[in-house]
């Protein structure tokens, strides 16, 4: 049986960057260097007014094919993952298989999912893979949660940044992707949300966990979303191992969703895992949302991180809520090795 094998990665970040020094000279009140230790984001790239999450999409994907010398009419797939869409509707991930120039026999699907996507678009890959519906898929994570926030709201601003990255998936004899689990609990949707701009009626719509502070579409209730990292991803983490019959020694690398500084530090902490086995990559990107994971997949191999001996967790976390982990081994690094 076939199954998906994880191969190259390319990431877009937009040109416009946003420094904690600018923030601090626009509000020379806010307290950047406290809200740095607590973060660890110096600074974020942002979407240009007029560019959207298939806009940064469509470049990663670009810069995907030109690098990996990609034969686009090959791609059978395009799963989009995206929590800022262009449109209610038509599905965006049409509207990329056609700027792409990819075949119209190609399925496209669109997923909202944050923090977790990248894990459970996987999950979807290693499914249409092994069930024989593609072989060659293009993953694609985008996100513009800048266009959510109210410029004053330091809560925000100071944590999210947009990007893309593009992944690109194929069939393979050798299984390198195994042990998906994965967990939602919607009680906690009031944690992160955007509000607003569906068809629910205002009346009737989901109400922020606490008082609203700021003037953002987008609200989030920080401290609650630390307390189910910490409960709930160390039990994610010990069902997989144990599922799976490996233990804490035997995971050489645990890449988990780029948060903030401060949730991956207390995770390091309950789990007892040191700083080199859980690697923090976001000071000068901020969280980006679904990308945080194929971006810090990208800088792990170009560090040398990774290769077909060294296995891996991956774990996504957050808006939904929702939690997804896996293992994995890289056998496209002992390849382009």
């Amino acid at each position: 049986m076939p199954h998906a094998e994880l191969g190259p990665i390319a990431v877009h970040l937009p040109e416009m960057v946003e420094t904690n020094e600018m923030l601090a000279q626009q509000y020379p009140r806010w307290d950047l260097q406290l809200i740095a230790e607590k973060t660890g984001i110096h600074q974020r790239h942002l979407a240009a007014p007029n560019e959207t999450a298939a806009d940064l999409a469509v470049l990663a994907a670009e810069k995907l094919i030109a690098e990996n010398q990609i034969n686009r009419n090959e791609i059978d797939f395009v799963l989009f993952c995206t929590q800022t869409p262009d449109y209610p509707l038509p599905t965006t991930s049409c509207l990329i298989q056609d700027r792409l120039g990819l075949s119209t026999r190609c399925g496209a699907l669109d997923f909202n999912l944050g923090c977790s996507g990248f894990v459970y678009g996987l999950a979807l890959v290693d499914g249409l893979i092994q069930s024989g519906a593609a072989k060659k898929v293009l993953l694609l994570t985008a996100e513009t949660y800048s266009k959510y926030i109210d410029p004053e709201d330091r809560s925000l601003r100071t944590i999210f940044g947009d990007g893309a990255a593009a992944t690109y998936l194929t069939a393979s004899d050798h299984q390198s992707l195994w042990g998906f689990q994965f967990g939602s609990d919607g009680s906690g949707g009031d944690m992160l949300l955007v509000g607003d701009g569906g068809g629910r009626p205002e009346q009737d719509a989901i109400k922020p966990r606490h008082r609203k502070r700021w003037k953002s579409r987008l609200y989030m209730d920080g401290p609650s979303l630390i307390n189910f990292t910490v409960e709930a991803i160390p039990h994610l983490v010990d069902e997989i191992l144990e599922t799976n019959g490996l233990s804490d020694s035997e995971i050489d690398l645990y890449l988990f969703h780029q948060a903030t500084w401060k949730m991956l530090d207390q995770l390091r902490n309950r789990m007892d895992v040191s700083e080199d086995r859980l690697p923090i990559e976001l000071s000068d990107i901020g969280n980006t949302v679904s990308c945080t994971l194929p971006i810090l997949i990208d800088r792990m191999r170009q560090k040398g991180r990774l290769d077909n001996e060294t296995t891996n967790m991956l774990v996504g976390f957050g808006v939904g809520l929702s939690w997804a982990g896996c293992l994995w081994r890289d056998a496209y690094s002992l390849r382009q090795s």
